[in-house]
Formats: structure tokens, C-alpha cells, sequence
């Protein structure tokens, strides 16, 4: 029972990434934006030519982080770029022409939730950027009970919780592929 799940969950991707196709005229190329570094993730920061300054961090709850010589700094809601320019300007005092090297060892902020009538619920770490399909495909597929026609996603945006609808069974062949969004950091999905 379980193969037929995963294999009609496969099927449901690959028909709803072939519509989006379609529907574009072409493959997009989605660039990932910088990422922006939150709570949780760790961090490899290493200064060229001092063995002593590179250090593993993981952002605290408050967002910041902490590193010799400079102490704690906001890392949490900024990107990897501006935090090492930040660095590198702290530690120019330091360490003159200062080379710093900020790299996301572990990704652990980026996490939605799926909750509700499927196999498997729980949170699940995102690695990539991923659409509603495939986190219900991570959530182990719908259970015989679910209401297929009546998924919420819950997104936190502007101060205020912004609710999506999703239509497992028309997304699946192919018709309303506009539902299929992609996940963001935090997003809830709901399976009645």
C-alpha cells in the first residue's frame, strides 16, 4: 500500500513540474537568492592566514553569534554576504586586510510543518527550496481519511498569518498548479 502512495506521489510531482512547464513556455532558472542565515543554523567562520580565528558556530536563539575579537553580532535575518562583510570590517582593526570566509555548514532554521491527516506528520528540515507537493510527499503522502480539497498552508508575512488553499486532487493533474507554491521558511501546512 505504501509503494502505490509513494509511487501515485511521485507520479503527482512529475505531472504538476511537466504543467509548470508548460504553463512558463520554458524551464525557469530560479536563481536561490543569498541565503539569509536564522536561528539555529551553523556557521564555519575561518580567517585566511589564522588558524586561531576559525571557529563553528550555531546562532543562538537572540540571533546572534559570537567570535573572537569582535564578540556577539547579528547574524539571524541577514545573508551570508553581509555578514562577512561585517565581520571583515570588525576585524580589520585586528587583523589588517583581514580575508574572512563565512560558510553554512549546517542548515537547521529553514524548517515548515506539515500537520494534520497525513502518514507521517511532523517538521521537516528543507535542504532545497521545495513546493506543497513534495512536503507532502516528505509527510509520507495523505491518509485514506484526508480532505483532499480542503489543504491550508499558513504563512507568517507583514505582521499577520497569510492562508493559502491547496487542491491535492486538481494540483495532481494538472489543473490550479498555481496552488503549488513554493514552501517558505516556517510555512504550516494543514491536512484536515
Amino acid at each position: 500500500m505504501k509503494k502505490i502512495m509513494w509511487f501515485l506521489v511521485a507520479v503527482a510531482v512529475g505531472i504538476c513540474g511537466a504543467a509548470n512547464l508548460l504553463a512558463a513556455g520554458e524551464q525557469e532558472a530560479s536563481p536561490i537568492a543569498d541565503y539569509v542565515i536564522g536561528l539555529g543554523d551553523t556557521l564555519t567562520i575561518s580567517v585566511w592566514k589564522d588558524e586561531s580565528l576559525t571557529r563553528q558556530v550555531v546562532v543562538l536563539p537572540d540571533g546572534k553569534i559570537a567570535f573572537p575579537l569582535v564578540g556577539q553580532l547579528p547574524a539571524a535575518g541577514r545573508t551570508v554576504a553581509e555578514l562577512t562583510r561585517d565581520m571583515e570590517q570588525k576585524l580589520e582593526r585586528f587583523v589588517p586586510g583581514v580575508t574572512l570566509s563565512v560558510v553554512v555548514q549546517q542548515v537547521n532554521s529553514l524548517m515548515v510543518y506539515v500537520i494534520g491527516r497525513v502518514n507521517t506528520p511532523g517538521r521537516f528540515v528543507l535542504n532545497s527550496d521545495i513546493n506543497v507537493l513534495q512536503a507532502l510527499a516528505m509527510a509520507g503522502g495523505l491518509n485514506p481519511f484526508a480532505k483532499r480539497g480542503d489543504i491550508r498552508i499558513f504563512r507568517e508575512a507583514g505582521g499577520g498569518t497569510k492562508v493559502m488553499y491547496f487542491d491535492y486532487d486538481k494540483v495532481s493533474v494538472g489543473e490550479e498548479v498555481k496552488q503549488n507554491i513554493k514552501l517558505r521558511r516556517g510555512d504550516v501546512i494543514v491536512v484536515p
